[in-house]
């Protein structure tokens, strides 16, 4: 007999033959990058509440590797996927075939403006918001640093910015305007050649936590007195404005609420809702020793 043999039947194998494997797929650029772990760790935590097993992917933020995650995915036949694409993708098309093909998949905080349901955070608002601040503040040759311009989350933050600027009549300067490919050193980089202008900035918004802290090192490096000299704003997780000096103001993003309400999109889809949904989070921002004034904003 087969317990005789220590047989086991395998509910994985036993479910592809129903296509039911209550397993979803979650693929991201950078799994060891703090803001990803916790958004996956919070789809984790929901999906296990409905019986539902995870599988990670990580892209290393390629197009091409985003690719081979979803199909990889697909070959294992999760009832779902949600995904932050990549900074290099432009082509939608691999993911609008998952939906014709009847797979339920969710975009979280690299969207895009297509059919498939997302969840984000208010970008325009909060990167407008954390420009005024630093205007209120007194800074005049506010730089930002973003990436692609391609990726829809830099074009909406870089867009908060350019609004607030107009909204107090400050010129817009393209010098003081960095959107490149996000890396550390990308944004060291870009921030030494905003410091070496004959006018540099007075403050930095960066829209990316990488960013924010070659941002950091590069100012520290030049000697340069922070909030003093020049301010800086940064999207970045709690943890990380701690555990700098001096402590970075940012823009403090809900990945609880970001987690859950992607997985729970993905589960509507699987029981039978094909609606679109765009679901936008709010952040706040959290002001520290990086700018000059010292209270939480909301």
């Amino acid at each position: 007999m087969a317990e005789d043999g220590g047989y086991r039947p395998n509910p994985f194998a036993a479910s592809l033959r129903y296509d039911t494997t209550h397993t979803i797929g979650i693929v991201v650029p950078d799994i060891s990058f703090n803001h990803y772990a916790q958004i996956v760790k919070r789809i984790e935590a929901e999906a296990r509440k409905y019986g539902y097993m995870s599988i990670i992917t990580d892209t290393e933020d390629s197009y091409e590797n985003e690719l081979n995650c979803i199909e990889l995915l697909t070959d294992m036949h999760v009832e779902g996927i949600i995904i932050c694409a990549s900074q290099d993708t432009t082509d939608f098309s691999h993911l609008q075939r998952l939906r014709q093909s009847n797979i339920p998949v969710v975009l979280f905080d690299r969207v895009a403006d297509i059919d498939i349901s997302s969840v984000m955070i208010n970008d325009v608002t909060s990167a407008c918001y954390a420009t005024n601040c630093l205007i209120e503040s007194g800074a005049r040759n506010i730089a930002f640093l973003g990436g692609l311009n391609q990726v829809k989350q830099t074009a909406d933050r870089k867009h908060g910015y350019l609004k607030a600027l107009r909204e107090h009549n400050i010129p817009i300067r393209p010098e003081l305007v960095k959107c490149h490919h996000i890396s550390f050193n990308s944004g060291l980089t870009d921030t030494m050649e905003l410091l070496s202008l004959p006018e540099p900035p007075d403050a930095i918004l960066a829209s990316h936590g990488l960013l924010a802290i070659s941002a950091l090192q590069a100012i520290t490096s030049r000697g340069l007195k922070i909030p003093k000299e020049i301010a800086l704003i940064g999207y970045l997780s709690d943890w990380v404005s701690e555990m700098s000096h001096p402590r970075i103001s940012f823009v403090k993003q809900n990945l609880r609420e970001i987690g859950n309400k992607a997985f729970r999109l993905l589960l509507d889809q699987i029981n039978g809702d094909d609606s679109v949904q765009h679901i936008v989070v709010n952040a706040r921002l959290e002001l520290k020793d990086s700018t000059k004034q010292h209270k939480t904003k909301q």
